[in-house]
């Protein structure tokens, strides 16, 4: 299982989410947690200026950006759609 730690701009980006997103991106956070379900959520490395994290999808509008801390942690920094790349 994957220790998880939440940057506070995630957080308050996951809670400015409908509702529903935020149940389905929880749901997604908790089968994230084991890292055999990895390529069922599309986890893959970013490049750009995004080099050095990775995503993973809760829809297929939404992704996850996190980066690895060690190999049983990971912290997530940020949530949205598509435009979560630019930032």
């Amino acid at each position: 299982m994957i220790k998880l730690i939440f940057a506070p701009v995630f957080l308050k980006q996951l809670k400015s989410l409908p509702w529903e997103i935020q149940e389905e991106a929880l749901e997604k956070i908790e089968f994230f947690k084991n890292r055999q379900n990895h390529q069922v959520l599309r986890a893959h490395k970013l490049k750009g200026n995004l080099r050095g994290v990775f995503s993973f999808s809760v829809n297929y509008r939404i992704r996850i950006i996190f980066q690895y801390n060690t190999k049983n942690e990971a912290a997530l920094l940020s949530i949205g759609d598509h435009d979560v790349y630019r930032d």
